[in-house]
């Protein structure tokens, strides 16, 4: 194989912006994927959350929060995790979060989720 072919591909259309080059040795990254969680606390400074999964220790995400109709992205630390629940090939795992500089427009769309759980509370 040419140099050409390798840009452009043993048939000749090139579809590519860029000129891609192989690695050699190795050269690792990570991918973020989106997996559902439960959010079982939440405050302003950060929620506790159950998942199929363990989260790493001081490890920081991305999740994003579905607060009543309003849906926000905030970056969080995990500060624990530990086992919750084992039944048969289900395990769940509940982690605490603290938020990491959150935006005022997330802050906001926070505060005013937890106002309106305490005030619909005190109306019962």
């Amino acid at each position: 194989m040419d140099d050409l072919e390798a840009v452009v591909g043993p048939r000749g259309n090139n579809t590519r912006d860029a000129e891609r080059i192989e690695i050699l040795g190795e050269l690792h990254g990570e991918v973020m994927v989106f997996q559902s969680m439960a959010i079982k606390e939440i405050s302003r400074a950060g929620a506790q959350i159950e998942t199929g999964f363990p989260l790493q220790l001081d490890c920081l995400h991305d999740f994003r929060l579905t607060l009543g109709d309003r849906s926000v992205v905030v970056k969080g630390r995990v500060v624990h995790c530990s086992i919750t629940e084992v039944e048969q090939e289900l395990v769940l795992y509940r982690s605490g979060l603290e938020f990491i500089e959150p935006s005022d427009g997330v802050s906001t769309v926070i505060s005013e989720f937890i106002d309106a759980i305490k005030n619909g509370r005190r109306a019962l």
